[in-house]
């Protein structure tokens, strides 16, 4: 079983502090994933180059948005040179600086693209069960994957019913089921509007029950042979998952 932690790429010395207090305090980590965040400069490729001396799998999210299908893919080089074997491929959201290049590049022509000029490079697409149902959802899954994508990071879970619908509908893939500590209800209000989550009755926004959570899906995912990605967004990785991860 793979266990993914994603790290958000303020800087260097951040990513290098983060990543030497998981390996020695979360042992159950074995893989770091980053997101491309255009509030940073530093680049999700290049934040993983950092992550390599202490884990061998370091994923980097690519935005279909950022890459111009008719130009060389600007990160292939530094993928190849520092041995980053794995991506997840994403649509990414539309800059609010508009100065910013961006491209009408949809996720299948990239996921093609790379496959292209990155033979044998594993490629992660985006699973979403909140945005368009389930049934949509699942017909974008077989098309991700007939572009040519390997395997699945799915949104946050926050109720075991929908992860054990989504579960047997994805059997046949190799995914990282998505958990994310929710600490506040101004936190709950954003996964609600913007992602249209809806949580069950049982939840509070406590350390407690996101705890009890995260051990209960993850036994479930290791159930269905799965693999397990932690969003520990605004809050301590350490006071969520330590003595868990």
């Amino acid at each position: 079983m793979r266990i993914s932690l994603e790290l958000v790429p303020r800087n260097k010395e951040s990513v290098l502090e983060e990543v030497g207090k998981i390996s020695k305090n979360l042992k159950k980590v074995n893989t770091i994933n980053i997101p491309d965040l255009l509030r940073f400069d530093l680049r999700s490729w290049v934040a993983c180059g950092y992550v390599k001396p202490f884990f061998e799998n370091a994923i980097p999210h690519i935005r279909a948005v950022d890459i111009n299908l008719n130009e060389p893919l600007p990160m292939g080089a530094f993928l190849t040179e520092n041995n980053l074997k794995e991506i997840i491929v994403i649509s990414g959201d539309i800059p609010q600086d508009i100065s910013r290049k961006m491209y009408p590049s949809d996720v299948l022509d990239v996921i093609k693209k790379f496959k292209k000029e990155i033979p044998g490079i594993k490629i992660y697409a985006a699973f979403d069960p909140y945005r368009q149902g389930i049934h949509k959802e699942l017909d974008y899954v077989h098309a991700k994957r007939d572009a040519g994508a390997d395997g699945f990071f799915t949104q946050p879970f926050f109720d075991i019913r929908l992860f054990d619908i989504c579960s047997e509908s994805l059997q046949s893939f190799d995914v990282f089921w998505g958990v994310s500590p929710v600490l506040s209800l101004n936190s709950k209000n954003y996964w609600e509007t913007r992602n249209k989550v809806i949580f069950p009755q049982s939840f509070a926004p406590t350390l407690s029950w996101n705890r009890d959570f995260a051990e209960t899906i993850l036994n479930r995912i290791t159930s269905v042979n799965g693999n397990a990605y932690f969003m520990p967004i605004k809050a301590s990785i350490l006071d969520c998952f330590e003595g868990i991860l």
